[in-house]
């Protein structure tokens, strides 16, 4: 499963319009409503809040991966954003953050949901890729530099 499928034009916002961490999930969500990947907003934000409280998303490097399964979602969805600055995420390194992916997905889809957040993970990793997607100022940059990085891992 390659990221760059489950992203589109109309799920990548740049730059995001919230400053707190709960106001970017929501706007996220948003995204994902407006798109007509997530059918019940409600369940799914409360699943990914109910999330963040076991325990942050925010994975360290300035990146977080906010994710929840709820009815609501038909498929496995995901989207992007980058804050203007960084975002509290009570990131594992304590370091603020600016790239916000997040996945969410019905409750029976367990092993594509891991599947694409390991990628997300093992992608955000690249130190380079990073530096792409903050430099982005369009969502064709944000999915161009996502495809390219996930050519050269499958060179591999």
């Amino acid at each position: 499963m390659k990221l760059a499928d489950l992203l589109s034009h109309e799920v990548i916002k740049i730059p995001l319009e919230g400053t707190r961490k709960e106001e970017v999930i929501e706007e996220l969500i948003d995204l994902l409503v407006r798109a007509g990947k997530v059918q019940d907003k409600d369940k799914i934000l409360k699943a990914v809040f109910e999330r963040e409280r076991v325990m942050s998303t925010g994975v360290g490097d300035g990146v977080a991966i906010p994710h929840g399964k709820a009815e609501g979602v038909k498929e496995l969805a995901a989207c992007f954003g980058k804050t203007r600055s960084g975002i509290d995420f009570q990131s594992l390194d304590d370091q603020p953050v600016r790239l916000i992916f997040m996945l969410v997905g019905p409750p029976e889809i367990t092993g594509p949901h891991l599947k694409a957040l390991s990628r997300i993970s093992r992608l955000m990793h690249k130190k380079e890729l990073r530096e792409r997607l903050l430099a982005a100022r369009t969502p064709k940059e944000v999915l161009d530099a996502i495809a390219a990085e996930e050519m050269r891992l499958l060179e591999l």
